[in-house]
């Protein structure tokens, strides 16, 4: 069922999976059915019992009959969440909150686009064993110099706040521990226009967080709509920056 008004919490205790991902999906219609059936795919030969948070965020096509279609022939597996549309890291935060209240011990997060490619998700489960948060590093990229201009100024401007290197502050392909979730998830703002930045800033500076990475391609999206836009990229970076130095001062993580 499309929760439309829903209680997080009550939709995390409805989940009993090990690894839950957490999917921001927005005009998608194109390109959704395919990634989730990849991803399932590359889920179920792992033996990991697991369950996709599908967090439709006010598409205007297609894309929210498919997934309650994929829902429908997968129950077990999907959780079809619809909202009103609040932007990537707004989605973003609604979904860990369903995952760190199920009963999940790893939490997976990625995008919708298909640029997030399955086959290296074996390596990010391998290393769990020793890590606390496995974070994929793009070490090449085919999605356009705007975007790769966008994550580098996050990586400069979020490493010089945070006084150490958080390497690729806003990949969308990223493993990390229910508790550790919980706990980062404390210090930041519901509302934080660039939440991936924000979360990797706060579990750089977590005491005795177990970190490791894999170094991934980041295809061209599949299909979809490409929602960057410049001008709102360069005012959400500033509000970012003053919004991670006040985590900073609030939080006292130094």
């Amino acid at each position: 069922m499309s929760r439309h008004s829903f209680n997080l919490r009550e939709i995390g205790a409805g989940i009993a999976a090990q690894l839950v991902v957490v999917m921001p999906i927005y005009n998608e219609a194109t390109n959704i059915a395919k990634v989730i059936s990849a991803w399932s795919a590359t889920l179920r030969p792992l033996g990991i019992p697991f369950q996709i948070i599908a967090l439709d965020d006010g598409s205007r096509d297609d894309t929210h009959q498919i997934l309650l279609q994929l829902e429908e022939r997968n129950p077990e597996l999907m959780c079809v969440v619809s909202k009103p549309n609040a932007g990537h890291g707004s989605t973003c935060r609604i979904g860990y909150e369903i995952a760190i209240n199920s009963m999940a011990e790893w939490i997976l997060q990625i995008d919708s686009d298909g640029q997030c490619e399955p086959k290296y998700f074996a390596d990010f489960w391998t290393k769990r064993v020793h890590a606390d948060c496995v974070f994929g590093m793009r070490t090449s990229r085919d999605d356009g110099l705007p975007r790769i201009m966008t994550s580098a100024i996050c990586r400069i401007g979020s490493s010089l706040i945070c006084g150490r290197d958080l390497k690729d502050a806003n990949v969308p392909y990223r493993l990390i521990r229910a508790s550790v979730l919980r706990r980062a998830l404390e210090h930041i703002p519901p509302n934080f226009n660039i939440h991936n930045v924000a979360l990797t800033y706060v579990l750089k500076k977590l005491p005795d967080i177990r970190w490791d990475y894999v170094a991934i391609h980041f295809p061209d999206r599949q299909g979809g709509e490409n929602s960057i836009n410049l001008l709102k990229v360069m005012t959400w970076g500033a509000e970012m920056l003053l919004e991670l130095l006040r985590i900073r001062v609030r939080a006292d993580l130094d």
